[in-house]
């Protein structure tokens, strides 16, 4: 069987610990955790063309670098 291959940081406890989070909120929770994400001023979300995410991570990976 292959080993699950995790992004950095990250490992199956990790993966379970969110997974538990995520299945176990109702979708009250669910709706309310969305709609705060939104709020959040610190971060956006925007639809990006498919064929452009590598240039987009690349550009994130390269200001988080510094």
């Amino acid at each position: 069987m292959r080993q699950p291959k995790y992004p950095a940081g990250w490992d199956e406890k990790r993966v379970r610990r969110i997974l538990k989070h995520y299945e176990a909120q109702s979708d009250e929770e669910a709706v309310a955790e969305d709609e705060a994400a939104y709020e959040a001023t610190t971060h956006t979300a925007m639809e990006v063309p498919v064929e452009l995410v590598p240039t987009v991570r690349e550009l994130i990976a390269k200001q988080r670098a510094g």
